[in-house]
C-alpha cells in the first residue's frame, strides 16, 4: 500500500457560488462524506494551510494577488466576477487555502512522509492565469504548487497532467514560459475557454506544452489513446521528477457540462498510469488536485476509485 494523504479544510465548504451554480459546495460535501467510509481509514488525513503570498507569486502577478485578496462580500450574499465565477464571504480564504494545501502536499511528498496526495480543494484552479480569474478559479492551485516544487525544494522537472473536460487555459499561460514545466491535456474540443490546441508549444526556453482536444462524444478508446500515444511518450521523454494531477471528473458521461462519454473504469486507468508513472521516473512523488466535476453521483464515484488506485497503485 502506498502513503497516501488526504488534505482538505472545513473553509472550502463555505465558498458559496449561489443557487444553480454548479460548483456547489455540496460536491465536497458529498466527496468527504464517502472518503470518510471505513475501507479509506488508512488514508492519512490534514487540513491545508493558507498560501504564502511568495507561494501565489510565483504563479501569480503581484497585481492580480492583491486583487484577489481585496475582494470582499458581506456574509450571505455574492458577488459576480465573470460570467461563471462567484464569490462569496469566505470564498478568498478558501482560495489561498486550496492553493495552500497544494504546496502543503508537495512538501509531505518531498518530505517522504507520503508518496502521493489527493487535495480535496475548492475553488477549483486550472483556468486562474497568471493575471486573471476565471472559470469559477481564483487561484491556480496545480500552478502554485508545481512551482512551489520548483522552487522550493530544488525539483528541477514538473509535469502537470489535467484531464478535465475544460482545457487549462491558466496553467498553459502560466506553465508556457516557466522553465522546467510540463503540462499536458485531454479536454472536449470546443469548450469552454476555447484553448489548446495541438500547436501550442510553449514559448522557446519555457515550458514543454501537449494539447490532445476530443471531439465530443468520445470515449474510452480515444481518451486512453492520447495518453498511451501522445502525452505519455512526450512525458517521459521530459523525465520530470514530480507529476501533478489537475483531476478534473467531468469528462464522465453523466457530467452535465460536458459531451465526452467516460466512465469510473477510465478516470481509474489514468490514474493508475500516472501512479505507475510516478513509481518509474518520479520516486512516486504525485500530487493530485480536485477539479471539475459536476453529477455528485458520477463525481464520488469517479474520487472513490481515483483515491483507491493512489492508495493501492
Amino acid at each position: 500500500m502506498l502513503r497516501s494523504l488526504l488534505i482538505t479544510h472545513p473553509v472550502f465548504l463555505e465558498h458559496e457560488t449561489g443557487e444553480d451554480h454548479p460548483e456547489s459546495p455540496e460536491r465536497l460535501a458529498a466527496i468527504l462524506r464517502v472518503l470518510d467510509q471505513e475501507e479509506f481509514c488508512y488514508l492519512g488525513r490534514d487540513r491545508a494551510p493558507a498560501a504564502k503570498e511568495e507561494q501565489l507569486l510565483r504563479a501569480h502577478s503581484a497585481d492580480h494577488v492583491r486583487r484577489i485578496l481585496a475582494l470582499e462580500t458581506t456574509p450571505g450574499h455574492c458577488l459576480q466576477l465573470d460570467d461563471d465565477t462567484v464569490i462569496s464571504a469566505r470564498s478568498v480564504e478558501a482560495a489561498l487555502h486550496a492553493a495552500g494545501g497544494v504546496c502543503a502536499a508537495v512538501d509531505e511528498v518531498a518530505a517522504g512522509r507520503s508518496d502521493n496526495v489527493f487535495c480535496a480543494v475548492r475553488p477549483p484552479g486550472h483556468h486562474a492565469e497568471r493575471g486573471r480569474a476565471l472559470g469559477f478559479c481564483l487561484f491556480n492551485n496545480v500552478a502554485v504548487g508545481a512551482l512551489h516544487a520548483r522552487d522550493a525544494h530544488g525539483f528541477q522537472r514538473v509535469a502537470a497532467l489535467d484531464f478535465d473536460v475544460h482545457h487549462g487555459n491558466g496553467t498553459q499561460q502560466i506553465f508556457s514560459d516557466e522553465p522546467g514545466t510540463f503540462y499536458a491535456s485531454t479536454h472536449q474540443a470546443g469548450l469552454f475557454p476555447y484553448s489548446g490546441t495541438p500547436e501550442d508549444r510553449g514559448a522557446p526556453g519555457g515550458g514543454r506544452l501537449v494539447n490532445v482536444p476530443l471531439p465530443a462524444g468520445s470515449g474510452s478508446d480515444s481518451f486512453r489513446a492520447a495518453y498511451e500515444e501522445v502525452i505519455f511518450p512526450a512525458l517521459a521523454e521530459f523525465e520530470p521528477d514530480f507529476l501533478f494531477l489537475s483531476a478534473g471528473f467531468d469528462g464522465h458521461a453523466r457530467d452535465p457540462l460536458g459531451q465526452l462519454r467516460l466512465h469510473v473504469s477510465d478516470f481509474n486507468w489514468i490514474t493508475q498510469r500516472a501512479v505507475q508513472f510516478a513509481h518509474l521516473h518520479c520516486g512516486n512523488r504525485l500530487v493530485s488536485a480536485l477539479e471539475g466535476g459536476y453529477d455528485i453521483d458520477a463525481l464520488t464515484a469517479c474520487v472513490m476509485g481515483h483515491v483507491r488506485v493512489l492508495q493501492h497503485g
